[in-house]
């Protein structure tokens, strides 16, 4: 079996290379296609390096607009050339569905989207016009296939590889107190965002709300995982705050290293401040209770806010079917609105606990492993 893959990030590269180990567990295959390291350690050679696809924002993208559109055709072309038994994109949609869709145009080759777009949030079109050049869907989320099916794909849920990731060990978790000296203090974990724009809009604001958070816990010791691309932001940000953070700085160790500091703070945290997006569901892995806390440019927050369907973007809220996790989003993205909140879960997390327990058991928790359902979807919906 021929199998082309197109990955344009890094969870799109964990999420392709659980699915290429799956495949491999059921079938003789041979890959072809765009992906990262872990793509490649599964046994693809990559057309050309997926990091030239990781661009977001219009801003950022407009100056490597040649080189993308170079891209994407390079890979179109690629795909007809080599003629897979199926061509699977995942994630990156902007990239992902313009394949698709030039791969369609001149082919009936069998096309599959690993994650489903958020259609039950906002823009619930965006099915339909995906309907045109997809055959099947992957989901992450349980509530997503009817979506999907009443466009007229086909659509499995196969879970979310937030249920088979690495949980920290009571020795990992002793090691990390020891090695940042934190003793005995209480841990508030600080997320505000692995994107440039998403640090620089949501740092300030989280330090005003640590402010006056500690003038009433001044005991808090902060921790602050990063990323390799907006550590330096972070760092300048944070020379503002009126405590300073202990930083996780993917740069500083290997990555397994980094991945087990990571995952033994979430676990040791006690409460974490956190920007909307699928770190709430590492929170809720890890039992963390959490404020949510997010905002955009003016522009996106006013044609968002006209667009969506939900009353909630938390994914614990939406799993769980509760409003268990506080929200502080668009105009009430403020230090006043946020400490008061953060302050309450300090004394009382309410349900929190019992809905991110639900989340996980409806994400797949115990059962077969994401990569591995995946795969067997694929399989079993093959002609």
């Amino acid at each position: 079996m021929r199998v082309f893959l197109v990955a344009g990030e890094a969870s799109g590269d964990r999420l392709g290379a659980a699915l290429m180990a799956g495949l491999k567990s059921l079938k003789d295959v041979e890959f072809l296609g765009v992906g990262g390291p872990l793509m490649q350690a599964e046994g693809m050679q990559s057309l050309f390096p997926m990091d030239e696809l990781s661009v977001m924002g219009l801003a950022e993208i407009l100056p490597k607009y040649p080189q993308l559109r170079r891209r994407l055709h390079q890979t179109a072309e690629a795909v007809l050339a080599t003629q897979p038994d199926v061509l699977i994109t995942i994630d990156s949609p902007d990239f992902s569905l313009r394949v698709a869709k030039l791969v369609k145009a001149k082919s009936s080759i069998r096309t599959v989207h690993y994650v489903a777009p958020s259609v039950w949030a906002w823009r619930p079109g965006r099915a339909i016009k995906m309907a045109k050049v997809i055959d099947h869907v992957l989901a992450l989320l349980p509530f997503e296939p009817p979506y999907m099916a009443s466009a007229g794909m086909d659509c499995d849920f196969v879970g979310h590889p937030v249920v088979s990731e690495q949980v920290a060990t009571d020795d990992q978790v002793s090691d990390f107190k020891e090695k940042y000296e934190i003793g005995n203090n209480p841990v508030l974990l600080v997320l505000p965002g692995s994107r440039r724009g998403e640090v620089s809009r949501l740092a300030p604001i989280f330090g005003q709300t640590l402010r006056q958070v500690l003038e009433h816990h001044p005991e808090i010791q902060l921790v602050l995982p990063t990323t390799a691309t907006v550590t330096d932001m972070v760092r300048q940000h944070t020379l503002e705050w009126p405590k300073a953070p202990i930083i996780l700085d993917p740069r500083e160790m290997k990555s397994e290293e980094y991945a087990i500091e990571k995952a033994s703070s979430f676990r040791l945290a006690d409460w974490a401040l956190a920007a909307s997006g699928t770190v709430s569901l590492e929170l809720a892995a890890a039992e963390t209770p959490m404020v949510i806390a997010y905002d955009m440019n003016w522009i996106s927050r006013a044609l968002i806010s006209r667009m969506l369907r939900v009353d909630t973007l938390t994914l614990v809220n939406l799993v769980s079917d509760t409003r268990a996790v506080p929200e502080c989003l668009g105009k009430d993205c403020q230090a006043d609105i946020i400490s008061p909140k953060l302050l309450e879960l300090m004394e009382n997390p309410g349900d929190q606990i019992a809905a991110m327990r639900l989340t996980m058991d409806r994400l797949g928790k115990g059962g077969e492993a994401p990569g591995l359902r995946a795969a067997k979807a694929v399989l079993n919906r093959m002609p």
